[in-house]
């Protein structure tokens, strides 16, 4: 990005009355100078932006993301959402990807009160019931500490892919978040899980073994099957609904998933570190 570029993106976020000099401008700009730069200088150049925050689901994407970061230096913050009802592998590669990349993996889990609140509505395993019930769950289980996670950033860096489904096939390197008010960046938009397999194979990246066994996708585990031969990357994530573009609502607009957080909210009573899972 040039200075001129730099300048008017400034003056038109001041104009917009947004902080900083991020906005749509600046992310379109952004986007492009990503694009003609290997992996390794899109993470170089995101650290050079801001306060960044990297969410990670510990999946082959993130965790190729997490390599990069490690051996760029980037000390970008790390972060994961548990869920309460993850896999014992996903678990176990947390402590496995902080030992390899001698990073600290920060953990934020949703408050008890939310999820009683949806047990007491739903019941547990309620989210198989309805579409409803199922954004719900992940509303409390994921939505609420996603707002928590990125309450101090400046910049929301994801995994997203655009071959991982439809809902997710024009995925920008660079987009401004409004509704957050962040500038959102999928370094990865535009590569081949194909190709970020053979660099996983290549950098010796820790992967959960899910991944051999037939989950390209893996989340919570009530709500996550092996895919069949042919089916899309995504199509074991709730697999009883019948809607293609399904998502949990972390990379829909905030206004729609309800995951927006004040900015810079204050910290008090906020596990951002919680105790390693066991």
């Amino acid at each position: 990005m040039t200075a001129s570029q730099i300048a008017t993106a400034e003056t038109t976020a001041a104009a917009r009355g947004l902080s900083g000099p991020y906005g749509p401008d600046f992310a379109a700009a952004l986007a492009t100078e990503l694009e003609g730069l290997p992996l390794e200088g899109r993470i170089t150049r995101i650290a050079e932006l801001g306060n960044a925050v990297f969410t990670t689901s510990l999946g082959l994407e993130d965790q190729v993301l997490t390599s990069l970061i490690a051996a760029t230096g980037a000390g970008l913050r790390v972060v994961t959402l548990d869920t309460g009802r993850l896999f014992a592998e996903t678990h176990e590669l947390i402590g496995r990807t902080e030992s390899r990349y001698g990073l600290e993996i920060e953990i934020f889990k949703p408050w008890k009160e939310e999820v009683d609140g949806f047990v007491a509505l739903y019941g547990m395993n309620g989210f198989y019931d309805s579409v409803e019930a199922r954004h719900a769950c992940c509303h409390a289980r994921k939505l609420q500490p996603l707002g928590r996670a990125l309450a101090d950033a400046e910049i929301w860096v994801t995994g997203l892919r655009r071959g991982q489904s439809g809902n997710r096939s024009n995925s920008p390197l660079a987009e401004w978040d409004a509704d957050r008010s962040l500038l959102k960046i999928n370094p990865l938009a535009d590569q081949t899980l194909d190709a970020l397999k053979t660099r996983a194979v290549v950098d010796d990246v820790p992967l959960n073994p899910l991944h051999a066994k037939g989950y390209p996708s893996i989340g919570c585990e009530p709500c996550t099957r092996a895919i069949k031969p042919g089916e899309p990357e995504r199509a074991g994530r709730w697999w009883w609904e019948q809607d293609e573009r399904r998502e949990c609502g972390l990379h829909l607009s905030a206004s729609v998933s309800g995951s927006r957080a004040p900015k810079r909210q204050a910290k008090s009573g906020q596990p951002r570190v919680t105790a390693r899972a066991s």
